[in-house]
């Protein structure tokens, strides 16, 4: 079993990642054994995670997740689909180009 993770840093940004052993990993971002994005930004918090019986699986949706905006991120940890959905939906600040296609 695969896991894809989101976590809120203490600067308010988010991390995610990926792991075969999510409370191991959480645990390395934490104590700060790992030397990268999330070790400047502690303490973190887990706020989402997701399953995936392979790594293949949750290598692409942690690609997927990491394309995401702030707020589409948030939809989703918050749980929100209606607005997750909207969001899905439009690509950037206004659903008008002002392009004629």
């Amino acid at each position: 079993m695969f896991w894809i993770y989101i976590l809120k840093c203490s600067d308010n940004s988010y991390y995610t990642g990926h792991t075969d052993n999510l409370e191991k990993r959480i645990a390395e971002h934490i104590s700060g054994e790992l030397h990268g994005y999330t070790h400047s930004r502690r303490p973190v918090t887990l706020v989402y995670s997701e399953y995936f019986p392979t790594r293949y699986e949750a290598l692409s949706r942690e690609r997927q997740l990491k394309g995401w905006s702030r707020r589409k991120k948030e939809a989703l940890i918050n749980s929100d689909w209606e607005l997750l959905k909207r969001y899905s939906k439009s690509r950037g600040p206004s659903t008008s180009s002002g392009r004629t296609e």
